[in-house]
């Protein structure tokens, strides 16, 4: 089994002049790449022989626009059993080139070990070249993302929307989407078709009961309290 520290060095070497940054975080190697290098950097990572990544895992889209921002954490309720969260700790400000995100997940069989892709893709819609033709299973999970980030696959062979229905409406896992949706939708009896109407729900913003300690926050608030 090879190590990460030995597939970082390695990876590091190989593609000097491609990566934008390779990380190392809990014995998991991240690859950071230029979305117009994806074909030839995930081309060498199947077929040399000391990579040897012969499977994709996973493939998903990211939306970073609400990066950082913790709206809705508490510590403690108040005395009825509610309190309204707090707002961020970490406000934070998303470049737009770096919104949408494409995040693989590859696993050599032969070396027994896992690498992470991550590439910023940018435009409206937002696009990046299709690993279809590399790893056969890419092809559902272009098709999810596509259908639920909106970001465009291009050399796909069938790209077209997976979960949602076919007239849908936007992309539901942009953080921009309404929480409600756009438009409701059930069958008529009378019509014999599915029908579309105006939402009529209200959107609200539900607030947990119990929020268990969590670190994250334990460090900022004595900094506080020590100002």
């Amino acid at each position: 089994m090879e190590s990460a520290v030995s597939l970082k060095i390695k990876l590091e070497a190989r593609f000097s002049n491609e990566l934008i940054a390779c990380e190392l975080d809990r014995d998991q190697v991240t690859l950071v790449l230029p979305a117009d290098k994806i074909l030839s950097v995930c081309t060498v990572l199947r077929d040399d022989e000391q990579f040897s990544f012969s499977q994709l895992s996973d493939l998903c889209g990211v939306d970073y626009s609400a990066y950082g921002q913790v709206d809705w954490a508490t510590h403690e309720t108040t005395s009825t059993g509610f309190s309204r969260g707090r707002g961020s700790l970490n406000e934070t400000t998303v470049d737009e080139n770096k919104r949408f995100a494409v995040v693989y997940h590859l696993l050599s069989i032969k070396n027994n070990i896992r690498l992470r892709l991550r590439c910023f893709v940018t435009g409206e819609p937002p696009r990046i070249a299709s690993v279809a033709d590399i790893w056969n299973s890419a092809n559902w999970f272009e098709r999810e993302a596509f259908d639920m980030f909106g970001i465009v696959f291009d050399g796909h062979p069938d790209l077209r929307r997976i979960l949602t229905d076919y007239g849908f409406i936007g992309h539901p896992f942009r953080k921009d989407f309404p929480l409600e949706g756009n438009v409701e939708l059930h069958y008529d009896e009378d019509k014999k078709r599915v029908v579309y109407k105006p939402v009529t729900i209200t959107n609200r913003v539900l607030v947990p009961r119990v929020i268990r300690e969590d670190n994250r926050y334990v460090a900022s608030e004595e900094e506080q309290n020590d100002g």
